[in-house]
């Protein structure tokens, strides 16, 4: 593999611990098509923004820090919407495949096509953002319907990729301990579902709404406690 697909990327974490298991390098790529109310990275939406990078470019970067990867760590592919560029990615993670890199992808799970399902086959894990747990509600905050994304996991069970399902706890809309449980009910439904991961909402991104001249919707919504936060996750671990 030549390794000449152009893709945009945002931004690179050299030597990141919260995207994956281990430390990894990771890649956030440029462009989503949703628009979360919670979302940290409104920088990131439009396509046209970003920086060009050929995947073998990307690759050789991630090499260099292959030594602190030890076993467990990689390379992660966040967003932004890795899906939109599904081919640069599935080159990407081919390239590192060839070199005994371990892949992670960082998706809503929100679309599906051929070339999605060719990346899947070079993805040794997924963390799969599930929003929130009704349809209702991906409709208020998302900008699209649950349906795709609980199609995607299937897809995720059918192939048996370990999948890691993560969702941000936003006080007011699904910080309820029936919200929880339905999401530990769907974990539990996918035998591919080893880890749960709750994340507190936090604001911090407010300053990039600022700078784009846009609002971000929920900035009138408290950040979870930690006792709260803890009080949630003793429902997942039961």
């Amino acid at each position: 593999m030549e390794g000449h697909t152009i893709g945009r990327i945002h931004s690179i974490q050299s030597l990141g611990t919260v995207d994956g298991p281990g430390v990894r390098f990771v890649t956030f790529l440029q462009g989503c098509h949703l628009r979360c109310g919670c979302c940290h990275n409104p920088d990131t939406w439009k396509m046209t923004d970003g920086k060009e990078i050929s995947t073998q470019e990307l690759a050789s970067r991630a090499l260099r820090y292959r030594e602190y990867f030890g076993t467990e760590g990689g390379v992660t592919l966040s967003g932004g919407e890795p899906l939109l560029q599904a081919a640069f990615a599935k080159e990407f993670f081919s390239l590192c495949h060839e070199s005994g890199l371990n892949t992670c992808l960082d998706t809503s799970g929100s679309l599906w096509s051929e070339e999605i399902a060719g990346l899947l086959e070079v993805t040794d894990r997924v963390l799969l953002d599930i929003k929130y747990t009704s349809d209702a509600a991906y409709r208020a905050h998302v900008g699209c319907s649950m349906e795709p994304v609980l199609q995607f996991l299937q897809q995720l069970d059918t192939r048996g990729i370990p999948t890691t399902l993560r969702q941000v706890i936003i006080p007011t809309i699904n910080n309820t301990p029936e919200s929880v449980l339905r999401l530990k009910e769907l974990a539990q439904r996918h035998t591919c579902v080893d880890k749960v991961e709750l994340l507190p909402f936090k604001k911090i991104c407010t300053v990039k709404y600022e700078q784009l001249s846009i609002p971000f919707p929920f900035a009138h919504i408290p950040q979870p406690t930690s006792e709260e936060m803890a009080e949630l996750e003793t429902l997942i671990k039961q």
